[in-house]
């Protein structure tokens, strides 16, 4: 790919490399970094990936420099071997070495030793196995624990908030009727946890439990050695079993679906930081024109009254809904703290139609095992809150994300709305897993409608880049434009890639009858336009201008599900008026896609996609 080429979809030159395609008879394996992924066998994915991993203290991942990397594939099987290094602080110094083997009976291994000549403090070292979601969620399983206890269980269906299996030595899933697939792990006590609370598309089985302390420090000289074992039990007559898949077909065809419903409020998100630009880009011609604007507000970041004074500005020339969030700072009395943010917003003449609280410490994540923050009741962080904004709107639930809604159920009876965020790079952020996490939202509504009912429900802001980070001390700095998880900012949010997101994150919630839907801000490292406040009139327009503009304008129309053969690839949702319809189609990746979509009655018979082509198409 050209370098242009590449910043136009991904918002830099910087390419990812290709992962190496391994197989191994029916068993094939994409090679990436020293780990895998993409796991199938006949064609099926049996396993999203295997990685070994090592986290700092922060919960980063750690970049190892790999060297010494060998791979031999035999026509039959494939081995790869190398050496990785990880670099701590304070000049301390991880060396890993790896061995990988597939043979053609269906079997993986895969072998790490970690070894520090100097010490090493992390968070977790060691191996991480996912599983997929699509198909396999609420499927049953066997678990054998590290005491020799087997048990016969499902996966979770609905989003646990907690860990599904602990003391884990090995999982049994079936992947393909009469096809069962056993991952073993050896060298640590293993658990899993249900990844989709981040948005990441799989269930999660990693070292070490959580209840142990962390950071902890692997001792100089000591190695720690462990194995993943991938049994795959193919027990189908030989007359039902083909040989290996050739792939699905190159037309992804679109079909009508059952569901309908109505499109979400379209928002934007406003900060005390990005106020005076923002004012600036709402003022020009091509704003988007959103049904709500969400202002930010943390006292704890040093915002005050002079926040409002912005605010008022902006929601003076704003012909929609306004929203405020409060970050509550929960350190003086309750009341004290609303009254005095309800003056400083009288006083500016800011006059919100809605207001959404969440005391500041539930931003932070609370692990398993972790004692809770002090925090009030929330019962008397909404009443305090209801006394000090007669007559608004209030709701309430999470800034964070969908994990902290889940883990600390709000008392929902007086709100108005719930909401939360979501962010794709939490433990991954390869385009790849970023993409996959749209196959989580629709389990993650699923699971906040299981627990709140019709209650209305907002979602976002949830932008690529990530605003805050509730796992760690900070969000990571990115100046060189790199693929980082939890990062403040992110390359792709300049580019195609963001728009398709975007229009996949839509698709993939439409169902969940959505108030308000916040996918962006106008400004600064989540926002629509590039520029400061000084040139904001002259700034460039992102990609995901044109889908957030587009969205605003379906506001309250009626959609209609579509039906994709490979959803992973394209997506598509209808819209339906008095005068006729229109379908939004997105593709998913960085391939054109031939599309078949005669079923929709959409003329010509085929429509080929551009990568990461985000498109309003009206027959």
């Amino acid at each position: 790919m050209d370098a242009d080429l590449a910043f136009r979809l991904y918002g830099t030159a910087q390419a990812e490399s290709a992962p190496q395609l391994l197989k191994a008879g029916k068993l094939t394996v994409q090679l990436a970094g020293g780990n895998l992924r993409a796991i199938t066998y006949d064609g099926v994915e049996v396993l999203r990936a295997i990685s070994y991993l090592v986290r700092d203290r922060d919960w980063g991942t750690y970049d190892p420099a790999l060297s010494i990397l060998a791979v031999t594939e035999t026509g039959i099987g494939f081995t790869v071997s190398y050496n990785a290094r990880c670099k701590g602080p304070g000049g301390t110094v991880l060396d890993i070495t790896a061995s990988i083997e597939g043979t053609a009976d269906g079997k993986l291994t895969f072998k790490g030793e970690a070894l520090s000549a100097t010490g090493f403090e992390t968070n977790r070292c060691g191996f991480c196995i996912l599983h997929p979601i699509v198909g396999v969620a609420g499927t049953p399983v066997t678990v054998e624990h590290v005491d020799g206890a087997v048990e016969n269980t499902k996966l979770p269906d609905l989003i646990d908030p907690w860990q599904p299996f602990k003391d884990m030595r090995a999982i049994t899933h079936t992947a393909l009727p009469g096809v069962s697939v056993e991952c073993r792990m050896e060298g640590d006590t293993f658990e899993m946890e249900d990844q989709r609370n981040w948005s990441d598309a799989s269930y999660k089985t990693y070292v070490r439990p959580l209840a142990l302390p962390w950071p902890y420090q692997i001792p100089a000289n000591g190695p720690v050695a462990q194995q993943i074992t991938l049994t795959v039990i193919d027990s189908r007559p030989a007359s039902d079993n083909p040989p290996a898949a050739t792939g699905r077909t190159s037309v992804i065809r679109l079909t009508a679906g059952i569901a309908t419903g109505t499109m979400p409020a379209i928002g934007l998100l406003m900060t005390p930081e990005e106020a005076k630009a923002s004012l600036a880009a709402l003022q020009r011609f091509d704003a988007p024109k959103v049904q709500d604007l969400l202002f930010h507000f943390d006292p704890t970041a040093g915002h005050d009254a002079a926040a409002f004074r912005d605010f008022a500005q902006i929601a003076a020339i704003h012909t929609g809904m306004t929203t405020l969030e409060i970050a509550v700072p929960c350190q003086r009395p309750l009341d004290m703290e609303m009254q005095e943010v309800a003056g400083w917003m009288r006083a500016a003449g800011f006059a919100p139609d809605a207001i959404m609280v969440c005391p500041s410490v539930d931003r932070q994540s609370t692990p398993p095992g972790s004692r809770w923050p002090d925090c009030p009741p929330l019962e008397d962080v909404y009443a305090a809150a209801s006394k000090a904004f007669p007559g608004i709107r209030l709701g309430g639930g999470m800034l964070s994300y969908f994990t902290e809604l889940n883990r600390k159920r709000v008392p929902a009876e007086n709100l108005d709305f719930i909401s939360h965020c979501t962010n794709p790079i939490v433990h991954a952020a390869d385009d790849i897993s970023v993409m996959q996490t749209l196959e989580s939202l629709p389990f993650i509504t699923r699971s906040v409608r299981a627990i709140y009912g019709n209650k209305p429900y907002r979602l976002g802001p949830s932008t690529i880049p990530m605003r805050q980070n509730p796992y760690g001390s900070r969000t990571m700095d990115n100046p060189d434009g790199a693929r980082i998880p939890m990062a403040s900012c992110d390359p792709r949010h300049n580019g195609q890639f963001a728009a398709a997101f975007a229009a996949g994150y839509v698709a993939s919630v439409l169902d969940a009858s959505l108030e308000t839907l916040t996918l962006s801000a106008l400004t600064g490292p989540f926002g629509l336009y590039t520029g400061r406040h000084e040139s904001i009139e002259e700034g460039g327009k992102r990609p995901l201008h044109a889908v957030v503009k587009g969205l605003a304008e379906l506001a309250g129309q009626n959609w209609q599900a579509v039906t994709s053969s490979d959803p992973g690839k394209v997506m598509a949702f209808m819209i339906k008026t008095v005068v006729g319809r229109t379908t939004w189609i997105v593709n998913l990746t960085a391939e054109e896609q031939s599309v078949d979509a005669t079923q929709l009655g959409m003329a010509p018979l085929g429509r080929l996609l551009a990568p990461f082509e985000a498109n309003c198409i009206a027959f």
